[in-house]
């Protein structure tokens, strides 16, 4: 069995064809989005959190329902920083816990409801809208781009989660481009998935299975 090779997230997805598929979103009318769109899409939002002052090991807190804003956020917060999604159905002391304990530095939701994520965050995390006009195009809502967002490691934690907590507190389980990128590769090769392959994901994208 050939060994998976580390990459950074970016990394997997730079190699497929600009103009091939790479998401097909069906509550939007069949709406596809190409893997050119897509990278744009990730290094544009990316540059517009870097330009809010994220880095390398900063916080992003994600509260979206599934979606392609989800996806970009997730693929962008992790170039930037570091993806925290949290489950947008969460009530507003369990948003606190989850904002406190990452540290997020800001959070992003979508334009509508995500009330109680709002009043968790109060004055303490600066909260952004990111949006998707009829085209598919993502982006952080009034935020202007004026920084690049630096090209992450190997090494670099790309996504933070917490384990259940159903026996205690729920602690952060730190993963790094290196064991997602090896973790997404094993799975391709178990499922012998190919470029002709189309995956149904009915998973939550806060969590990391549907991640």
């Amino acid at each position: 069995m050939s060994i998976s090779q580390p990459k950074t997230l970016l990394d997997l997805i730079s190699a497929a064809p600009a103009e091939a598929t790479a998401i097909l979103l069906p509550d939007q009318g069949g709406l596809r989005v190409s893997y050119g769109s897509l990278r744009q899409q990730v290094q544009a939002v990316a540059d517009q959190l870097a330009s809010l002052g994220i880095s390398a090991g900063d916080r992003v807190g994600i509260a979206i329902p599934n979606g392609l804003p989800t996806i970009v956020a997730f693929l962008a917060a992790s170039m930037a920083g570091t993806a925290a999604p949290l489950n947008p159905a969460y009530k507003e002391e369990e948003f606190k816990f989850f904002l406190e304990d990452t540290n997020a530095r800001v959070l992003l939701l979508p334009p509508d409801g995500g009330e109680a994520a709002r009043r968790a965050a109060g004055d303490s995390v600066p909260v952004f809208t990111l949006d998707m006009d009829a085209t598919g195009t993502t982006s952080i809502s009034g935020v202007e781009t004026t920084r690049r967002a630096a090209v992450p490691a190997l090494d670099d934690v790309a996504l933070i989660l917490h384990t259940s907590g159903s026996t205690g507190r729920p602690k952060r389980v730190p993963l790094k481009h290196a064991n997602l990128s090896i973790s997404a590769q094993n799975i391709v090769r178990s499922y012998q998935l190919t470029a002709e392959d189309v995956s149904l994901c009915v998973m939550p994208l806060f969590h990391v299975h549907g991640l």
